[in-house]
């Protein structure tokens, strides 16, 4: 694996471990005067599965705000369209608009073009895992970016209560569902935790980390929700990424579509040269 990869490579790579959306519908959550009550853990994994945002194919444009160890700040603009459990598709465009690197995710597979460089990839997982000293698969991105719970991983282990105003579910043991897991995978354990807000059941904070090491950590929040198709999704996603770099990123998300189809053109130049 190349450790010295350009800066913009890096820099995509990132886009997907953590990892969108909208037009000019927000809310915010009216004061909770009551205390809540307690409810059980399946009563809060149905709620959140109502609630979930439900789509076929994803379309957004997106601001991007990126601070790394350095503290150095870069600012990009992008779309990420979706076919859900299918595929990710990522532009990357610096201040002038003109796109500087394009990737496409799907189950299996990532591949990327750096047009300043004139490169691309193409590999797997492991490649963003071994990079960043952490764990990362298509589930993971997918939820991450939508705001929704992770489809592959068990949900028999959580356990439900109340945190600040919020009802919270905590696993520390949430493995991959057996069918999810390929041949040669080692079985991922999860500690992770959900926030709820108490009124529409919506995800506003996923706190995820590996059960043999506390210090590869991903944080996510959700915050400026609003209606799309009749859908509440979050505006602002808040990544704090801990592992073998911490990386802070901010996505602003407008213009979203929900179910309206989408392309996902990928052509590598003849005269890019691959990055091994």
């Amino acid at each position: 694996m190349n450790k010295k990869l350009p800066a913009i490579s890096k820099l995509i790579v990132f886009i997907l471990v953590a990892g969108s959306l909208f037009s000019s519908c927000k809310s915010s959550r009216s004061v909770i005067k009551a205390p809540l009550k307690a409810q059980g853990e399946q009563f809060l994994l149905d709620k959140m599965a109502l609630a979930e945002t439900k789509y076929n194919f994803f379309n957004a444009r997106v601001s991007i705000s990126l601070i790394g160890e350095n503290k150095n700040k870069t600012e990009l603009k992008g779309q990420i369209r979706i076919k859900k459990d299918s595929i990710i598709w990522i532009s990357l465009s610096p201040a002038l608009g003109i796109e500087a690197a394009r990737m496409v995710l799907t189950t299996d597979s990532i591949k990327f073009i750096n047009r300043l460089d004139k490169t691309f990839f193409i590999g797997d997982y492991d490649f963003i895992n071994q990079y960043f000293g952490t764990t990362i698969d298509y589930d993971m991105v997918q939820a991450l970016i939508t705001g929704n719970d992770l489809e592959s991983y068990e949900d028999e282990n959580f356990r439900a209560s109340v945190d600040h105003m919020e009802y919270k579910l905590s696993a520390t043991n949430r493995l991959k569902r057996r069918k999810f897991l390929r041949q040669k995978d080692t079985p991922n354990v999860l500690v992770q935790s959900i926030w709820l807000d108490p009124e529409n059941f919506k995800i506003v904070k996923i706190n995820m980390k590996e059960y043999t090491d506390e210090n590869k950590r991903l944080q996510a929040t959700y915050t400026d929700f609003g209606l799309v198709n009749e859908q509440l999704v979050p505006f602002s996603v808040n990544f704090e990424l801990q592992g073998g770099k911490k990386i802070d990123m901010k996505l602003l998300y407008n213009k979203l579509e929900l179910n309206t189809d989408q392309a996902f053109p990928f052509k590598i130049p003849d005269n890019f040269v691959k990055i091994n």
